[in-house]
């Protein structure tokens, strides 16, 4: 009897002995069994530590306004799997996804995939049948070792590169980004979200004579009042400021055009529809708004480089609303670096509300709490049970005029978004611990 695609997320969940387990050897032995499969007939493949999903959505939108067929792969999701592989911006179908999980399970006969590699395959496997223009696939964690990995790009984009997951990329810029650098091939283009990438990129770059393209060197994005001024070779073109906050997103949407025009470089003659593409570009979970009074923020970040990005939004909404106040409902895995995202935040923040998240990397709120507390000078810090029980406290305490941010995990941002939007009818596949890089 056929499984459903709630019972094959529960089988893949546990069946792999690590929730994390890098290497190609056996992704790629499976993918072989299944006739090497290319998602489409071109590929664009994003790594980096932050702002991957943006610049896959900011990609995806361009391609479908330019006529393109395209299909996209993320990950994790925040509140239904299928949002991970999506077919001219829609997300698949629980029917394709089972019968491209069967797929995989008949091809990988006594190999042991993780949940990700599994995943991954199936989504080549459906790209793979909608004989698409364009695939724009988000590396899970790395780039060398990860499955997505398996496939050559035609053009590699380097989101910017912080400290995230030492524990399997290294503990510094330098070695985190030589992981990064594996999903460069030699003479396709490689273009860098940041003006100075580490220089382990460079020099994968370099000795592959790769075309590069970097933000701040080769192109430019500058905020000119309602617009963004993009500059490439010389030429300007005046885009839509992104819809998502933060200058972050400015530089995720540019780095989105650059490497668009690496690959379609006559597209330069239909940049009014690809400016009107943009405008409407939205992700979840990224600075998304879902309360007016009193401000509710949501953001996916979990490291101390998106913290600083959300700290330049909170700045900012506070220079505009004088006197506002900003309550922090955060939640962490326990292999994140809490104190370094509490001390970046502190600033900015006159209260916290510590959420416990659940699974083998989850924390309680009370020991999130001990973690921040021991770096913080100052501060109102409360544990709680979970994200609802935090978000009560912080609704009760906060004024109309202040902001509650809710950040530090897609497992927060997940149950806080399903909060607003009620978004717990059946058939909803909330995003698992061991879901989330």
């Amino acid at each position: 009897m056929s499984l459903s695609l709630n019972e094959w997320l529960e089988l893949l969940e546990f069946r792999h002995p690590k929730a994390i387990d890098l290497g190609l050897e056996r992704c790629r032995e499976v993918w072989r069994h299944m006739g090497s499969p290319r998602p489409a007939s071109r590929i664009f493949t994003i790594a980096g530590t932050n702002g991957k999903g943006s610049t896959v959505a900011y990609l995806c939108a361009m391609l479908g306004g330019l006529g393109y067929s395209h299909g996209s792969y993320t990950t994790p999701h925040l509140l239904r799997y299928n949002e991970r592989i999506q077919i001219n911006g829609t997300c698949v179908t629980d029917e394709q996804l089972v019968a491209a999980f069967e797929r995989v399970e008949s091809a990988r006969g006594n190999v042991s995939l993780s949940y990700f590699e599994f995943g991954t395959l199936a989504a080549i496997s459906i790209m793979s049948r909608e004989k698409l223009d364009y695939a724009v696939l988000e590396v899970g964690l790395g780039g060398r070792l990860d499955a997505v990995n398996i496939l050559d790009t035609d053009c590699a984009v380097i989101m910017p590169v912080g400290l995230d997951h030492q524990e399997y990329l290294g503990d510094d810029r330098e070695t985190i980004g030589r992981e990064k650098a594996g999903i460069i091939r030699p003479g396709t283009p490689l273009v860098c979200g940041e003006a100075e990438p580490p220089g382990s990129i460079l020099a994968v770059a370099a000795s592959g004579q790769v075309p590069l393209c970097r933000l701040g060197r080769e192109f430019e994005a500058r905020l000119e009042g309602n617009a963004v001024d993009f500059i490439k070779g010389g030429s300007h073109w005046t885009l839509p400021v992104p819809r998502m906050s933060g200058e972050h997103q400015v530089n995720n949407m540019a780095t989105a055009v650059a490497a668009l025009l690496e690959l379609l470089p006559e597209s330069t003659e239909s940049m009014q529809v690809i400016a009107r593409s943009l405008e409407t570009v939205s992700v979840p979970g990224r600075m998304q708004q879902v309360s007016e009074r009193p401000l509710v923020l949501v953001d996916v970040g979990h490291n101390p480089l998106a913290a600083r990005a959300v700290a330049q939004v909170i700045r900012m909404a506070g220079e505009s609303k004088p006197g506002m106040n900003c309550l922090c409902v955060i939640g962490m895995l326990a292999d994140k670096d809490a104190s370094l995202v509490a001390a970046i935040l502190e600033p900015l923040v006159s209260a916290w509300y510590c959420a416990g998240l659940p699974g083998d990397r989850g924390q309680s709120g009370a020991e999130l709490a001990g973690r921040i507390g021991a770096v913080l000078e100052d501060g109102h810090i409360t544990a709680c049970h979970d994200v609802n029980g935090a978000l009560d406290l912080a609704l009760g305490e906060c004024g109309c005029s202040d902001c509650i941010l809710v950040f530090g995990s897609f497992l927060t941002a997940a149950a806080a978004i399903a909060r607003y939007e009620q978004a717990g009818e059946d058939g909803v596949s909330v995003i698992s611990p061991a879901s989330e890089t």
